[in-house]
């Protein structure tokens, strides 16, 4: 049996014609030509097998049959340009909403909040702190920033920013005390990290040349902090030497707060943007471009 839906196209060509009484109208109304404009309603004749439009003069009118499709195909086109419209006002006047993790959060993005509120206003940015460890899983959020790396889930669009650098830090009094052509000095105090991130002293200690079992003797007298923003206040009180990625700890270091004797090492992981596969688009690539100023601006 012949499908009683011709194609929606050809049915969008029929409602402007219907609509102006003129091919050539409708033709410039749709941006395509006068010939494109005739097949399709040539084609719907052909699909109904009776006659749609009749000549009159220069125009065209509707013949009773055409007359009966305009009723059905007028409403449904004005429902559906109505039904654009206020999907379109929804999703612009609707906020961005930006999941990011608290340290991250508080430690980079709201000092540099106020700026990015002025220079994007029509972002209508709101920022929630991300429970999750796991970057892309806060589902009510338009987009995700955090530290992460490979392999990338399924259904979500993983922008790479910057790659992660991650430094060991103390209290200058404490740095002066350690000697920065010997990072296996660190040694002689005490490690400080956050149970979220064990990776981080290993891979500082096998970049800088340095056996795992001394690292693992020292960590076994440190001290573990549930967030690294307590991690960070911890060092600058001067209570041992803290590990976090530098992107984090710049601002402290400019400062003089913070000392980092041995330098920055490069991981496999970057700062990212993740956007659902379904993200808007026009909101999303704004703040994407905003981050990589800001990044390279402070890099």
């Amino acid at each position: 049996m012949q499908n009683s839906m011709p194609p929606l196209s050809a049915l969008r060509a029929f409602e402007a014609a219907a609509r102006l009484g003129s091919v050539t109208a409708a033709a410039e109304e749709l941006s395509v030509t006068h010939g494109a404009v005739s097949r399709q309603l040539k084609s719907l004749d052909e699909h109904f097998g009776v006659a749609l439009f009749t000549k009159a003069g220069r125009g065209i009118a509707l013949t009773p049959h055409g007359e009966r499709l305009q009723n059905g195909v007028g409403e449904a086109f004005a429902r559906l340009k109505d039904s654009c419209a206020t999907l379109k006002r929804d999703v612009e006047e609707s906020p961005f909403t930006l999941a990011c993790p608290g340290s991250l959060l508080a430690r980079w993005l709201i000092p540099r909040l106020d700026r990015l509120h002025r220079e994007l206003p029509q972002l209508k940015l709101q920022v929630v702190v991300s429970e999750s460890e796991q970057p892309g899983q806060h589902m009510d959020a338009s987009a995700t920033l955090a530290f992460s790396e490979p392999p990338w889930p399924a259904g979500i669009e993983v922008i790479e920013l910057i790659p992660e650098q991650i430094c060991a830090v103390a209290s200058p009094p404490l740095a002066a005390q350690c000697d920065a052509a010997k990072p296996e000095s660190l040694f002689a105090n005490k490690l400080l990290y956050t149970a979220s991130r064990p990776q981080a002293w290993p891979q500082w200690a096998n970049a800088q040349g340095l056996g795992l079992a001394p690292l693992e003797e020292a960590l076994s007298q440190g001290q573990g902090f549930d967030h690294l923003y307590y991690l960070m206040e911890a060092a600058v009180a001067g209570l041992g030497v803290a590990i976090a990625p530098r992107l984090l700890v710049e601002d402290d270091l400019k400062s003089g707060r913070l000392i980092a004797p041995w330098g920055s090492i490069e991981t496999p992981a970057s700062l990212c943007l993740w956007l659902p596969k379904q993200a808007n688009v026009r909101a999303s690539s704004p703040l994407m471009e905003w981050l990589k100023r800001e990044l390279v601006d402070e890099h």
